[in-house]
């Protein structure tokens, strides 16, 4: 290796350590074997890893490091050739065990793997394992039988759901970027709290199969990283459909890509801003709306036009939430449910005693109200909010008081990022504001269905005059 020291391998981005492989600076092999000894000295802090897959790493590896040598000159390599990252413990891995975050499952290895895994290996990178969820994906942090996933800015504090282990791996430098997934803001809740860039893409921009089975048709797959263009570079391997989805998201014209259009000015747009929660409940954090109102700042001396309006989805539907959300706690089969964690058995029990007639009612009532906000926030080239109402929170105080305590506790910290999964607009984390205790506080923008690439062009032009991706937590 001769153009990078080996203990500053991780705070290279991603796109870095694609470049510096090519250029033979910097060998896959050596590279691996850094994250893998990231991960063996911290992942007992930050609980990111469920699953570390040495040996499978170890050989994908060497062959890369093979494949490089025996390169005649015009070969070309995938995008991200020789880059680590890993999973989250919700997606199907053929080649390695996934648990769903549960106890129940924790042996298990399904049939076949999830599209986007076949493709983050044909795009070149290299998987390092599975990363702790909140079981099935069903909490705003993420506890599990394989630990307690925490952000590396405050080892007391939970790293968020439920794609907590991703949001902790990335922010601790165990890998440069991560997959997550998010039917209720489980990307960019971890991203707020560990502060990076999560992206939630529009709904059919990733697919979810062949075992991504989502009946609120809620879910979309998507990337937590350091940088925006690290996560275009990811959301490029990842994007397209498959045989099979029920929603395909319009593909870019001939030629573009999410990372070109992560280089691109995203010229003077019209904003709208709303930090009301929706209910009288909620309490938003002096913290959070010190970031909101910083991130405004930062778009009018851009030169957009921000401009106030209502919350677009009216009123907080906690209720009709609550029985889309249990009813969708059912779709795992489990033959031993005593192995579960006591708010999935709540989630689970609460699904059952949910009537035909009310589950499609409050699937309807919720649709119906994501529809209007999308008509009533059309004019808008992107919504600015608050990501979370809360600063990053104790695991403990989610569950001190039993599971109805838990799941409005929830709600009091997550007020926001659930709407947009029933609109399935692409929706980012942007990771702007530090708090006066070092604390990450994040903002959410959200643009229009299909619009992502220029979703991406803002915040890109945020990082770009705000820079966050040389701070690091003190591990």
């Amino acid at each position: 290796m001769t153009g990078h020291e080996q203990g500053q391998l991780h705070e290279l981005s991603a796109l870095e350590q694609a470049a510096a492989i090519r250029a033979g600076e910097l060998s896959p092999v050596e590279l691996v074997e850094h994250c893998l000894a990231r991960i063996a000295g911290l992942n007992e802090l930050v609980g990111a890893f469920s699953y570390v897959a040495v040996e499978q790493a170890r050989a994908a590896a060497v062959a890369a490091e093979k494949r490089l040598g025996e390169r005649h000159a015009g070969d070309e390599l995938p995008p991200l050739f020789g880059v680590p990252t890993a999973v989250k413990d919700l997606t199907g891995t053929a080649d390695m065990p996934t648990s769903f975050g549960s106890a129940a499952f924790r042996d298990f290895t399904p049939p076949v793997e999830a599209h986007l895994v076949r493709l983050l290996r044909e795009a070149g990178t290299i998987s390092l394992g599975k990363l702790n969820s909140a079981e099935f994906g069903l909490s705003a942090y993420s506890d599990t039988y394989a630990g307690s996933a925490r952000t590396p800015w405050d080892l007391t504090r939970t790293a968020g759901g439920s794609s907590g282990g991703s949001g902790a791996a990335v922010a601790a430098g165990l890998v440069p970027f991560a997959h997550g997934n998010d039917a209720g803001g489980s990307i960019r809740i971890p991203a707020s709290v560990c502060g990076l860039f999560g992206f939630k893409p529009s709904r059919g921009r990733v697919s979810n199969g062949p075992l991504g089975l989502d009946p609120v048709i809620q879910l979309c797959q998507g990337p937590l990283s350091r940088t925006v263009a690290d996560a275009a570079a990811m959301l490029d391997a990842m994007a397209g459909p498959a045989p099979g989805d029920l929603f395909w998201a319009p593909p870019l014209p001939d030629g573009e890509s999410f990372l070109g259009w992560a280089g691109r000015e995203p010229g003077k747009l019209r904003i709208g801003r709303f930090s009301d929660p929706g209910s009288d409940e909620v309490s938003v954090h002096p913290d959070v709306l010190a970031a909101y109102e910083r991130a405004t700042e930062l778009l009018v001396s851009l030169g957009h036009e921000v401009e106030e309006i209502e919350a677009p989805f009216g009123l907080s539907m906690v209720e009709e939430f609550q029985d889309v959300w249990s009813v969708r706690s059912l779709r795992v089969p489990v033959a031993d449910e005593e192995q579960l964690l006591p708010l999935t058995r709540y989630w689970r029990t609460r699904g059952r005693s949910v009537s035909a007639e009310r589950f499609l009612g409050a699937l309807q009532d919720i649709q119906l109200r994501g529809t209007q906000a999308m008509i009533a926030t059309q004019r808008y080239d992107a919504v600015l909010s608050p990501t979370l109402a809360l600063p990053p929170q104790r695991p403990e105080w989610f569950k001190e008081l039993g599971e109805e305590a838990d799941l409005k506790r929830q709600f009091l910290a997550s007020p926001y990022a659930a709407a947009q999964n029933v609109s399935g607009q692409p929706s980012a984390n942007v990771p702007l504001h530090w708090s006066d205790e070092g604390l990450p506080i994040g903002v959410m923008l959200t643009g229009r269905l299909g619009e992502d690439a220029q979703l991406l062009a803002l915040c890109a032009q945020l990082e770009a005059a705000r820079p966050w991706a040389a701070r690091w937590p003190d591990l």
